[in-house]
This record gives C-alpha cells, structure tokens and sequence, in this order.
C-alpha cells in the first residue's frame, strides 16, 4: 500500500487538485450557467497568492485565504454582465475573461514573471493538505445540493421560467453561483501554486478549461460524486493507457464521444437511474408476487 502510495502520489496529487476545479464547476454549472471562466479564476488564485509570498513576504495561509476572496470578488464581478446572456453566449464570454486573465499573466512581468511564469514558490501544501481540502469541498458541495440553494439551482436550471413563477430570484442564485465556484477555482489554483514550486500561463490555459468540463460532462450533474468519478477516470486514463503511446489522446477523445452519445447524463447519473429503474422494478414484481 505504502509503495503504491509513494510510486503514484503525484497522480494521486492530480486527481485531488482537479476534483476541486471539477466542483467549482460543477457548481456553476448546476446553477444553470453556461461558465468556462474557472480557469481564469483558480489563475488569480494561483498567482495572486504566490506574488504575495514570494514578493510581499506574506505567510502561505493568508495568501491563500486573500487570492480566494479575490477570486470570489471577480467572479461576483463577472456574474453581472453574464445574468443578460445565455447559452453559448455566456460560455463566448467567459472564454473570452479567461483569455484577459492569461494575457494579462504573460504581459504584466513584474508581478507575474511573465511567460516564463513565478518560480521558487514555497512548497507548504502536500497530499494530505490536498486530501483534507478535496475532502471538505465534497461535503459542503453535497451540503448546498440538499440545501433550498441546490433546489434553487435545479429549478433555474430545468425552467428559468417556472423558477420564477415559483419565486427563485435567478440573478441572486446565480451570483450566488458564481462566488461558490470562484471560491473553489480560486482556493484550488492558489493550493496548486504552493504545491508545485512553480506557475505559469499555460497552466490554466484552454487544456485546463476543457478538463474542468470535461469532468462535470462525463461524470454527470445531479450528484456530487458526478465530477468527482468524472476527475478520477480522465487523470487516471492516461496512465492506464499508457501502453498505447501516441494514441492515448485517441483514447480520451472516443471515451468522451461515446459517454456524451451514450450516456449523455454523464456516468454517475445514468448508473444512479439504472438503480431506480431495477428498484422499480423489483418493487413491481413483489406486488405482483403479494396480490396473487
């Protein structure tokens, strides 16, 4: 066990990171918003609190806890202008706010390092930090999805319009949305930032973005073990395929395009209404067994 620990920690790091980029969107998400703009968030995150230890000589838990709130900031920010769009629309724009946060993250050198990013960030979050704090995003996440917020969210989600007849302010659930997801994009990139010594642009570019979805789309939406079995299965694949050298990205994309053909639910959610569907039925069959 220990073996298998130290020879796959670093995969093990991946996955934990990732789960919280995968709830953070998630959340957003199931809110009925169409965001991609996690990836521009977790970098804010990320290099605002290593700039304020590496350059301001802050201790790692409060930059941590300042490059989260500024994270939840922006994203309150950005929620106003995105509640009068819809669909792509929504997904253009912040596509678009994430392309801002990395050129931004290139061009202002003297707070970012530029291209070449910010190196020589001390190395004070390790795999139980990484754990504890995977651990505690999974349980507040299934806590707001029992809550009358996650009941909220479905409702606009489903119906925008039925959301309202039944009283949901839309625009305060899904600022409310926002800040949820830009907590844990925020609080993640900044983990991530004092776990691997270095950062820089491309970190959080286009292949982070897609990943982050990627996760949600896979795993599914109702539950919260969704993103999580979502992020377990796409880090571990390319491990697993390794054997397959070149082709493995193959192997990534055909997975992908048969879970979204096949069980367009995502996998969480479809083995979950499998369950209900054999529950009934069995159910069904002992009626039938007690009434002849």
């Amino acid at each position: 066990m220990i073996d298998f620990f130290i020879a796959y920690r670093p995969l093990i790091d991946l996955f934990l990171l990732h789960t919280g980029y995968a709830l953070g969107q998630y959340v957003v998400l199931r809110s009925g918003t169409f965001s991609i703009a996690n990836a521009g968030l977790s970098a804010i995150g990320a290099y605002l609190a290593a700039s304020l230890t590496i350059k301001l000589g802050l201790p790692v838990p409060l930059s941590i806890l300042l490059g989260t709130v500024v994270s939840v900031l922006v994203s309150m920010l950005l929620a106003w202008p995105l509640a009068r769009l819809r669909g792509v629309y929504q997904a253009i724009a912040t596509l678009a706010f994430v392309q801002v946060v990395l050129s931004l993250n290139i061009y202002a050198e003297r707070f970012t390092g530029g291209a070449m990013g910010l190196s020589g960030i001390p190395k004070a979050v390790g795999t139980w930090t990484l754990l504890i704090a995977a651990l505690v995003a999974i349980y507040l996440v299934a806590c707001l999805n029992r809550s009358r917020i996650g009941r909220a969210f479905d409702a606009i989600r489903q119906d925008e319009a039925v959301a309202v007849s039944l009283g949901v302010a839309i625009s305060r659930y899904q600022l409310l949305a926002f800040a949820l997801s830009g907590a844990l994009a925020g609080f993640f990139g900044a983990l991530e930032a004092f776990h691997v010594y270095s950062i820089e642009p491309n970190q959080f570019g286009f292949p982070f973005l897609v990943a982050a979805l990627s996760y949600v789309v896979l795993g599914g939406r109702q539950s919260v073990w969704g993103p999580v079995v979502g992020t377990a299965v796409l880090v571990a694949l390319p491990e697993i395929s390794r054997p397959l050298a070149e082709y493995r990205m193959l192997v990534y994309g055909l997975l992908l395009i048969l879970v979204i053909n096949y069980m367009p639910r995502g996998i969480v959610d479809t083995w979950i209404d499998f369950l209900k569907r054999r529950r009934r039925a069995h159910s069904s069959e002992q009626q039938e067994k007690v009434s002849q």
